[in-house]
């Protein structure tokens, strides 16, 4: 079963970078897509605006004309209500400018006059057209299209104007500005959305990759099982060939060791029986040092097995059955003495290989039964860790004499004995020192609530 997929969006994650620089882009092509298209918009709406009003201006031109009595006559109509709506921004107009002209027409919808600048201030084209903004008659902000035009037969001039609500056009605009704004803010909302989730499907086989690696790590899985993308295949790959070439490593270490253990134990064997044989100063001389050696080679043939392995594979062992078959060997073998085990409900993995932690808890447990009075207990109990790692610890304790505490650290020396009175080597926590550190765990030596010695082994643990 895959662990949950989940990625790490910090500012160094790879998935952060990409939906990041894609975010960026999206807001870049999304504002120039709208400044684009809002201003092809008001061109096309001021152009037709203007289309309108120079439609309006020919049709007033041509229902006016002159009377016999040299006056403006007409009635025109522009075919559109708002030139009848009192104040509405759209209003036309025609003035007389010929001196021998006269009267004046005005749309309904305009109540009062609204001035013309000069021609100094707006000039007329060679259409003898002109085209200005103004104030309306409400405060409005209007196009006025201007021309002036010959009528009759006495070739009379006369102004027309063509009003148009210039407010009107930009509200109009604004109002489209605003729904397209929101139209695409809700498609680039989406488009960045889609975006992050394709990225992070396209990524999770990565995820995959790092939880099967977190399995081999663990000792759930011996190699990197399933089907990656072509892309990543090759990666998984190189990763199997690795752990499987750790693993010949291991198997050759273990190899080598056992066989110099075999080698180194007759001649031993041999320089030890000889010495006590030859007896004497020489005969015990030749058996200290054969003793010794036989010291050192146990301890750094155990580290030389420890460092092999902790670049390989790390194994799961678990803890409760190894425990209780521990304590039940013990208590067959001291009956004398009252030995209680406390284990919690939950299974506890031990991140490493089964004899090593026989290793660790038969010398603590050793040395806990020959130097305790009547009672030993042995709990084991779940840690919490801030970083989210698995951690239990395995607490011994005994009604002993202990350790004082300034000599702690050196019983932790090997060969090391603090009371030549009692039978052993001095490798003991010595070697259990060394394992736990070579496991990245922790080892400490403190008084015991027996009043006795409480050995603490905190491990980390697998899941």
């Amino acid at each position: 079963m895959w662990r949950s997929f989940s990625f790490n969006l910090g500012p160094r994650s790879l998935a952060f970078r990409v939906i990041a620089f894609s975010t960026v882009w999206a807001i870049v092509a999304f504002f120039v897509i709208f400044t684009v298209i809002s201003t092809l918009y008001r061109q096309a709406s001021e152009r037709g605006f203007e289309s309108l009003l120079s439609a309006h201006l020919f049709n007033l031109i041509g229902s006016v004309s002159v009377s016999d009595g040299g006056a403006l006559i007409g009635s025109p109509d522009l075919g559109d209500l708002r030139f009848s709506e009192p104040n509405s921004g759209w209003y036309w107009s025609v003035d007389p400018v010929s001196p021998d002209l006269t009267g004046q027409l005005r749309s309904s919808s305009m109540t009062e006059p609204i001035l013309s600048p000069g021609a100094g201030e707006v000039a007329f084209n060679r259409q003898f057209q002109r085209s200005y903004r103004t104030e309306g008659i409400v405060g409005e902000e209007i196009e006025v299209l201007e021309s002036e035009f010959v009528l009759g037969a006495q070739n009379d001039i006369a102004r027309f104007r063509v009003m148009g609500n210039r407010s009107e056009l930009e509200s109009e605009i604004e109002v489209f500005e605003g729904r397209l704004a929101f139209y695409l803010s809700l498609f680039g909302l989406g488009m960045i959305a889609i975006n992050a989730v394709a990225i992070l499907l396209g990524l999770r086989p990565l995820n995959r990759v790092r939880s099967a690696l977190a399995m081999v790590r663990e000792g759930t899985a011996q190699r990197l099982d399933g089907k990656f993308p072509v892309e990543i295949e090759p990666l998984a790959n190189e990763t199997n060939a690795l752990i499987e070439n750790n693993r010949r490593i291991v198997e050759r270490s273990r190899t080598q060791v056992g066989n110099l253990a075999h080698s180194l134990k007759t001649p031993l064997a041999v320089l030890l029986n000889e010495g006590r044989a030859l007896g004497g100063r020489q005969g015990d001389l030749i058996v200290d040092q054969a003793s010794a050696m036989q010291k050192q080679i146990d301890h750094y043939l155990q580290r030389a097995r420890m460092a092999a392995q902790r670049e390989s594979v790390v194994y799961r062992t678990p803890v409760g059955p190894l425990m209780e078959r521990m304590v039940r060997v013990l208590r067959k073998l001291s009956a004398d003495k009252d030995l209680s085990f406390e284990m919690p409900v939950a299974d506890v993995i031990f991140a490493g290989e089964r004899e090593d932690l026989e290793e660790i808890v038969g010398n603590l447990l050793e040395n806990a039964m020959k130097w305790s009075k009547s009672a030993v207990a042995v709990s084991v109990a779940i840690d919490d860790d801030p970083e989210g790692a698995s951690l239990f610890s395995i607490v011994i304790e005994d009604d002993g004499p202990g350790i004082p505490e300034e000599k702690a650290r050196e019983a932790l020396q090997r060969g090391r004995r603090l009371d030549e009175t009692k039978p052993g080597t001095g490798l003991g926590l010595a070697i259990v020192g060394d394992l736990v550190k070579e496991y990245g765990g922790v080892l400490t030596l403190d008084r015991s609530r027996l009043g006795g010695l409480k050995a603490t082994v905190q491990l980390k643990g697998g899941h």
